[in-house]
Formats: C-alpha cells, structure tokens, sequence
C-alpha cells in the first residue's frame, strides 16, 4: 500500500494525517494550525503524503515548504489546485472548489486571502503565521 493511500484511509475523525514509509501520524486542530505547528516546530517531513480535509492555496504552500511529496484533498480550492500543479506535487481530491471559504461561511479564509497575492512558500508561510496571531489575538479581547 502507498503512503498516501495510508494516509487517506487514516484520516477519518483527523483534520490531517501524515505518512512516510508505511508509518503514519494525525493530528486533530482546525484548519492549517497542524503543518503551521510541525513547520514552526522544525519537523522533517520531507516525502510525506498528506491526506487532509480542506487545502486550499495556503495549505498548499505549506506543504510545499516542508517538501511534501503527494497530498489527498477532501476538499481542494482551485487555488490549491494551481500551486500543487505549479510545484509538480502529485495530487488527488475528491471534491474541487472554485475557492475555501471562512467557518462562518461569510466570505473568503482569512488564510486565503493572506497568501492571495504571494508566490514564495516561505513568504507564505509568514504571512499565515502572522495572520493566525491576529485572529488569535482578536478572540481574546
């Protein structure tokens, strides 16, 4: 079996799993906080599949900074789509979106809208961060 169809059949009641050489880890916070978290946290996922419920451009500019090699999309936004394809990441989806929309479903991700007009993965990645501070910051005042 590939490690991506591993992580695929590992994801139910995750919001993210990860698989390398038929070994696998989930993780169960919301949105991109799990690969912000692992990149932030220095972890070595180079040649991992990923199989994750929503990517959309931000999760997929994460995945290519950390050097993932195949990801499953439950949902996949067209931006997403674009910057796997961009970056030859193999992937698949079973769901394709013309865009990820906020958990309020009142407009676009905040986290989408973040990386919108970035192309650099690293620069993406910062602009996530400091967005997720920001919201962050908001709910506790």
């Amino acid at each position: 079996m590939r490690d991506i169809d591993i992580a695929k059949a590992n994801l139910e009641g995750h919001s993210i799993c990860l698989c390398k050489d038929g070994k696998f880890f989930t993780k169960d916070d919301k949105g991109i906080s799990p690969m912000v978290d692992l990149i932030g946290e220095g972890a070595d996922l180079k040649g991992y599949s990923v199989s994750d419920l929503i990517v959309g451009k931000a999760a997929a500019m994460l995945f290519v900074l950390s050097g993932i090699s195949c990801v499953h999309a439950v949902v996949l936004s067209q931006s997403g789509e674009d910057y796997l394809k961009s970056h030859n990441i193999e992937y698949t989806y079973d769901t394709l979106t013309e865009r990820i929309i906020n958990r309020m479903g009142t407009g676009a991700c905040p986290m989408e809208t973040a990386v919108e007009n970035i192309d650099d993965p690293k620069e993406g990645y910062e602009a996530i961060v400091k967005k997720r501070e920001e919201l962050r910051n908001k709910l506790t005042k």
